[in-house]
């Protein structure tokens, strides 16, 4: 995500960064690299020509302390004008009211909405909301069922509509059904479009007009770019938008839209979809972005991962068996795979580490990295109790029955266990010698590393 405006940004900071003070010449020549990387990155004009301005006008106003460089001053600018263009601070969903809280989602066909819906429902049932979720898609074949499904998938409430009522006697329906059975929430879904037309906002301005919802947000996806502002402009001017959801972000996205929306709309964005699991909506906070366009990753976000997937008392016990050295064991390594795929595989943690780190693992292909975590577990999966707790019996029959088992070769299997026994041994080291000991025997496995 973002990876060529982080790279042309990163540029531009360098280029200072050499600089041992700020004229109006270096300033303008970065500014005009700044302005092309946001360009490229499909940023809306006029949010180019305001953030540009403002971080130029900051820049030469600035007074560069003797224990400040130029590009760390720069650094610290062009982070905060991010955060500022991008909306300052997270604005979460604004629920007091009456029960029950209406959510209404709006987008056009193919942005994500629909999966949105239950991704929301399922964070809000885990905030102990009583939620329902429903569906007045009534022309895209199959599209209410398919939230029936989700819905039935993360155990979410999912009221029984049909594509033969009209979008309008479901919204009644809706509302009746979640007052009668006391819902905290409603997350309703509307019909999208492959473009704005005027049936379709009539049509949505009818069912505001009746669900008089609480929040209304505009579910709009980040690979459009430009486009997806120009959309967003167009909704708000519809309708009363509460707060945008970016959606596809873990995609090929430029970043135009995660800068442009707020700036343009003047609406907060306030979730984004970083995957297409039920788990994959994440609240936005600005100052993050901020730091992930930078190169400087999300380390909050990452803990914060951890805190919300990662089993506190497992973390304890494997803990306890590094620092021991003893009886780590490949149920605890399949347990440290399940633990990474909680908190969304390769690619999201890649995501949210700084760049120096991603970097140094850029050849780490994020969907081979997840395919490869499923694999592990599947081999581990398909060995014996006996085998799992003591890998120096698995000989070569055991080794050929693993890898049918699991659909894998032989050789997958000899590279799992000779992972693991690396990995055994390093703990070992570091039990015994400290993590001083565990460094210089890295660097002399592998001589690149300094």
């Amino acid at each position: 995500m973002l990876e060529n405006l982080t790279e042309k940004l990163q540029s531009v900071i360098k280029t200072i960064r050499g600089q041992s003070r700020f004229s109006e010449e270096n300033i303008s020549e970065a500014m005009r690299e700044v302005r092309i990387a946001l360009i490229e990155a499909d940023v809306a004009l006029p949010v180019v020509k305001f953030f540009i301005d403002r971080v130029k006008q900051k820049a030469l106003g600035v007074e560069v302390l003797k224990s400040v460089t130029p590009g760390q001053a720069i650094i610290k600018i062009v982070q905060d004008e991010l955060t500022s263009l991008m909306g300052n601070e997270n604005v979460g969903l604004e629920l007091a009211t009456k029960p029950p809280a209406v959510i209404l989602m709006a987008g056009l066909q193919g942005s994500g909405k629909t999966t949105t819906v239950a991704k929301l429902a399922k964070i809000l049932t885990n905030e102990k909301k009583k939620v329902l979720v429903s569906s007045a898609d009534v022309y895209r074949p199959a599209a209410i069922e398919q939230l029936k499904t989700l819905a039935e998938n993360i155990k979410v409430d999912c009221f029984d509509s049909s594509s033969k009522d009209k979008p309008n006697k479901i919204a009644l329906a809706t509302l009746d059904f979640a007052k009668k059975y006391l819902f905290d929430v409603v997350i309703f879904d509307t019909a999208g479009r492959l473009g704005i037309d005027e049936i379709m906002m009539k049509e949505i301005k009818q069912l505001h007009k009746t669900l008089a919802p609480i929040e209304t947000l505009f579910v709009v996806d980040a690979m459009q770019g430009q486009d997806a502002v120009n959309t967003a402009k167009a909704f708000g001017e519809a309708l009363p938008l509460t707060g945008v959801v970016l959606t596809k972000l873990d995609g090929d996205s430029r970043g135009g839209a995660a800068l442009s929306v707020r700036h343009v709309t003047d609406k907060p964005i306030k979730f984004i979809g970083i995957s297409e699991k039920t788990s994959g909506l994440e609240p936005f906070h600005p100052e993050r972005m901020a730091s992930r366009i930078l190169g400087m990753g999300d380390i909050v976000g990452l803990v914060e991962e951890a805190q919300k997937n990662v089993d506190t008392k497992e973390a304890e016990k494997l803990a306890e068996k590094v620092t021991s050295g003893k009886n780590f064991d490949l149920d605890d390594f399949k347990n440290q795979i399940s633990q990474m795929k909680k908190m969304g595989g390769v690619g999201a943690m890649m995501d949210k580490m700084p760049s120096q780190v991603s970097d140094a693992t850029s050849k780490i292909n994020p969907e081979e990295g997840d395919k490869s975590l499923v694999q592990i577990e599947a081999i581990i999966s398909s060995m014996t109790f006996h085998e799992r707790k003591n890998p120096n019996v698995i000989k070569a029959k055991r080794k050929i029955r693993i890898a049918n088992g699991s659909g894998v070769q032989v050789q997958d299997v000899n590279r799992l266990l000779k992972q693991f026994e690396e990995m055994q041994k390093m703990m070992k080291m570091f039990s015994k010698g400290g993590i001083g000991k565990m460094m210089r025997g890295l660097t002399g496995r592998f001589p690149g590393m300094n």
